[in-house]
Order: C-alpha cells, then sequence, then structure tokens
C-alpha cells in the first residue's frame, strides 16, 4: 500500500502491557523507519486489565478476552473517528483457520462475530470483575450505522494467504524472530505471536479445552505447504503441544498476582476429560493420542 500504490496508510495498534520480547519491540519500531508510517497505539490501563484477564481466565479460561476484544474493537472507532473508511486487515480468521462465519468474502465487517472475543455482557463484568461501565467503553462495538461508513476488506480474499511466504517477505523489510531470543517449549516455529510472553498463555489453553494448540496448527499447515509429512508432524504434536512454556506461566503470574501454583489449579480447571485423564503422575494425557 505504501511502497507499490503510494498511500499514506495509518497503523493502529493494540498494546497488551506484558512484558515485550526484543524482537516484539524491534518490529513495532520498524515498521514506522521502515514503511514511513504512523502508529496509534492503545496501551489499556493496567488495572482494568489485570481485574478483566483474572475474572476471564477463571470463569472462561480466556485471561487476554479483553486485549483480544480491543483488537477488533479499537481499529474500528479510530477508522471513524478519523473518517477513515478504508480499512485493511490480513487474514479473515475464520475462513482461513476455521470459526464462526467462515466464509470466503472481501468484507471484514462482521469479522466482529467471529468468535474469538465475542461480546461479554457488560453486567455481568462489572457485577462479578469489579470494572465500572467507563473502564468498557472501548470493548463496545461500533453501531451498525457507524459500521455502514466503513468499508474494512481483507487481504487474503485478493492475496493467497500462507504464514510461510508472510513471513520470508517481512523478513526482506526487517521483520525479526525469536532466533537467539526465545525457544518456544510449546512452539514449533519462531515467528509467530512473538511480541510479548503471557500473551501466549490465551492460544495454548485451546490445548485443555480441545486437546489442541498452536503445534498442531502450525503442524497442519506445514503438511498442507509441503514441507513436513504426517509423520513427522504427528511427532512434533506429541513433543511441543501440551508443554506450555515457563516463561509465559511467569510473566502472566507476575502479572495477574497468581502464585504459580493457583495458575495450575485454575487450569486444571478446563481441562476436557472427553479428552483427558490423569496418568500414574498426576499428569493430564490424552487418552486417544494422535497416532
Amino acid at each position: 500500500m505504501k511502497n507499490i500504490m503510494h498511500m499514506n496508510p495509518i497503523l493502529f495498534t493494540v498494546e497488551d502491557n506484558f512484558t515485550m520480547t526484543e524482537a516484539g519491540k524491534h518490529n513495532l519500531k520498524n515498521l514506522s523507519e521502515e514503511f514511513g508510517c504512523n502508529i496509534i497505539s492503545i496501551k489499556p490501563d493496567r488495572k482494568t486489565q489485570k481485574l478483566l484477564m483474572r475474572y476471564m481466565f477463571e470463569k472462561y479460561g480466556k485471561p487476554t478476552w479483553f486485549i483480544d476484544r480491543l483488537i477488533y474493537t479499537y481499529p474500528l472507532k479510530m477508522a471513524i473517528q478519523f473518517n477513515i473508511p478504508l480499512l485493511v486487515y490480513g487474514e479473515n480468521v475464520s475462513y482461513e483457520y476455521g470459526g464462526n462465519g467462515a466464509e470466503e468474502t472481501y468484507s471484514a465487517k462482521d469479522q466482529i462475530n467471529n468468535g474469538v472475543a465475542l461480546e461479554v455482557s457488560e453486567k455481568e463484568l462489572i457485577n462479578n470483575a469489579g470494572v465500572t461501565a467507563e473502564d468498557l467503553i472501548l470493548t463496545k462495538s461500533p453501531s451498525k450505522e457507524q459500521l455502514n461508513q466503513l468499508d474494512p476488506i481483507y487481504i487474503s480474499y485478493f492475496v493467497p494467504w500462507n504464514s510461510i511466504a508472510n513471513y520470508e517477505f517481512a523478513k526482506k523489510y526487517g521483520f525479526h524472530d525469536l532466533t537467539h531470543e526465545w525457544k518456544r517449549t510449546h512452539h514449533i516455529e519462531d515467528f509467530d505471536q512473538v511480541d510479548s510472553y503471557a500473551y501466549l498463555i490465551h492460544p495454548w489453553l485451546k490445548y485443555p479445552k480441545f486437546g489442541h494448540q498452536f503445534t498442531t496448527d502450525y503442524a497442519s499447515r506445514f503438511i498442507r505447504y509441503g514441507i513436513i509429512t504426517r509423520e513427522e508432524a504427528i511427532e512434533l504434536v506429541k513433543k511441543h503441544d501440551h508443554a506450555l512454556d515457563p516463561k509465559c506461566v511467569r510473566d502472566f503470574c507476575e502479572f495477574c498476582g497468581y502464585t504459580e501454583s493457583e495458575f495450575w489449579s485454575i487450569v486444571d480447571k478446563f481441562y476436557n476429560t472427553d479428552l483427558f485423564k490423569k496418568n500414574e503422575f498426576g499428569k493430564w494425557v490424552l487418552k486417544e493420542p494422535i497416532s
């Protein structure tokens, strides 16, 4: 958009208050330096984030709901504020990875309903999480009338979406992965979700609920891309899918004010007993591991 179409995009981004990786710090700065774009970022107040994280983690196993919700609402609100009809997103999450509204469409008007961070009752959050209506203002979706002022689109509708191709392209423009910084025990790549430590608790929590998480996601993509075989993918899943990185846990607990034993006690409640059982060592294991 900037170099080929000579447009002047404004970048809207949401930060999460967690400890950032060096790669994360670099990549945010590099976007501005490499492309000469203005970045308007929001760092939500820590108090509200902590309150909502604790409640959503303990009740639903969705600790980063507040951040994820802002990722969907904040750009819409800012586009309306600045009167910018064209709002450009990368991939259609539901269509590319599965989820509510998995329809191949250029329009991103309905993406806020894709299931990643659906709206939670304001009354529930005020009564149970200790927040106020004012704290929740930015989590509210714009009205239909306001949304009709915008034409948000997905790049993935026009360009085939491939994680590896995107990664290789980004590296040419200064993107840093986690090479030499952090080898994550529950990942098999070092370039996705690299910004901060504690945020990765949320995507990993798919594992106790559904029996799979990031390793399975990427192993499946690598098979489709022709990078590895199914047999190689199975071994990677067995080795990494369950192995939540301790650095994520420590940073998450420090931010939220949990001890690690409290953290694991809460996680235990979300293990799906249709899929998991405890072995002789008291460790949760899949009843029917992939083979």
